[in-house]
């Protein structure tokens, strides 16, 4: 396979149906990757499957990608550490003792509060709006489907509103290759134009206020706070019981700050670690390198916190280190398999297909939506943003150009549809990070998020064409 066709859409097309159709995540996203490989190697199912194998060891060879699958490891470290030390309960009692969290309204606000104000980088925002928000979930009795979300909808969405991050740093970069006149202006001009991400956050708190939940999301509500069932009988959480249900120690008194400060540690962390990475500039930072910074930190924090304060005994921590990255391996498999398929579609040159078959239709009124349309359907496809808006910016800044059309415009469309994929894609690294951090059934989380994402989208399509025909 030379050129990119409509065959390329398979593997992709694959894992997605099969992963909603039936659950099994794993299996789906190993189908999606045989089948890629099986067609790169001439349609030779053995092949295939050799080079299926290869493709997913290949993952490693990415330091980047190997950092980032660690990282999700290790936080499971950080997990029973947490709950082993008090420090989860003693956070719970402290909030709601004090009344800053009295209902799950109050406690869904907190929640997105926190993500709209961690926006260094999307991973971290779901991990600490995880970590800190699931135990008072679990009391209040809000489905880990709707902690999921919350945690999914504050962290790409957030991070491409105030691109004061890596996210920033490499559109910019995009748009200098293209030669776009002040990128750092185009880029900042097109952040109100961004519709999508802006609903996104806007009907998190329109649903939390509202107590309007709708489709397999209103059903999970319903189960949670009614039968006390945080999740489907047939859920398969991200994180294992093993990880969550950890006891605290009966003789050790239950104190907020033993959470609090690894937490707070790995949040000032993430922006110490890309100023470091990015030899003193922030945006230029290695993301995948702080976040695993982060969460070592942490880690090492919580270790020299808890044998100071006499809670646990340096064995004790080994222990528990080892027992939260056990249960964390199912997640650290997922994240390979979600970046082998990948790789696998950029081989195949989806989105590049899937562009070139779109630029034959584009219309001039009509270009914001159509390049939105096709960015949010590269990026499903794909599981990534930054992936889609490699392939989508040089395709949209010439448009542009010789159409006379608004740049930021064009520019917000394209990011905006990358987003959504990223967003609620079932292969999407992002989404899969939000299921572990709220301990959710991935698939769950896919299919009660959805409806919400479309929503969204569908309202930023009819911006965007209100907007190109204005514009």
């Amino acid at each position: 396979m030379t050129e990119p066709n409509w065959i390329s859409l398979l593997p992709a097309l694959l894992a997605i149906f099969l992963a909603i159709r039936t659950k099994e995540v794993y299996l789906s996203l190993f189908a999606g990757i045989y089948l890629g490989w099986t067609i790169l190697a001439d349609w030779n199912p053995l092949l295939g499957f050799v080079d299926a194998i290869e493709g997913c060891i290949d993952v490693f060879r990415d330091a980047g990608n190997t950092k980032v699958i660690i990282f999700s490891a290790l936080i499971g470290a950080l997990i029973t550490l947490t709950q082993r030390s008090g420090g989860v309960n003693g956070f719970v009692n402290a909030i709601m003792g004090k009344g800053w969290v009295r209902n799950r309204r109050s406690a869904q606000l907190m929640s997105a509060f926190i993500g709209c104000s961690v926006f260094i980088e999307s991973s971290i925002t779901s991990l600490i709006v995880g970590a800190v928000s699931r135990p008072v979930y679990d009391r209040l009795k809000i489905s880990r489907e709707k902690l999921a979300y919350i945690c999914d909808s504050t962290s790409a969405p957030v991070c491409i509103l105030i691109p004061l991050n890596a996210w920033g740093a490499y559109i910019i970069g995009l748009l200098a290759k293209e030669n776009v006149n002040q990128p750092v202006s185009v880029m900042i001009a097109s952040i109100p134009l961004n519709f999508y991400a802006i609903l996104a956050v806007v009907l998190v708190f329109l649903l939390i206020i509202s107590k309007k939940d709708f489709g397999p999301m209103k059903a999970a509500e319903k189960r949670a706070s009614r039968e006390g069932k945080l999740h489907a009988d047939d859920a398969r959480p991200m994180v294992s019981d093993e990880v969550i249900n950890i006891e605290a120690k009966p003789t050790v008194e239950a104190k907020a700050s033993n959470m609090l400060i690894p937490v707070i540690t790995m949040i000032i962390m993430m922006p110490v670690s890309m100023i470091i990475t990015g030899n003193g500039d922030l945006t230029q930072g290695s993301g995948s390198t702080s976040v695993l910074w982060s969460v070592l930190s942490s880690i090492i924090v919580a270790a020299l916190l808890y044998i100071g304060r006499g809670i646990m005994i340096a064995r004790e921590i080994s222990d528990l280190v080892i027992a939260g990255i056990k249960g964390l391996i199912p997640l650290a498999i997922l994240m390979m398999f979600a970046f082998a398929i990948g790789n696998v579609t950029r081989e195949l040159q989806t989105g590049i297909y899937v562009a070139q078959v779109a630029d034959m239709f584009l219309n001039p009124s009509f270009i914001p939506m159509i390049l939105f349309l096709i960015s949010c359907f590269i990026a499903f496809s794909t599981g990534t943003s930054w992936g889609t808006f490699a392939i989508m910016v040089p395709i949209a800044v010439p448009v542009a150009g010789i159409m006379d059309i608004h740049m930021s415009l064009v520019i917000a469309s394209v990011l905006g549809g990358g987003v959504f994929g990223d967003h609620c894609s079932p292969i999407s690294d992002s989404t899969i990070v939000s299921s572990m951090a709220a301990a959710s059934d991935h698939i769950d989380h896919v299919r009660t998020q959805l409806p919400y994402a479309v929503t969204a989208a569908g309202l930023a399509a009819i911006l965007y064409l209100i907007a190109g025909i204005l514009f």
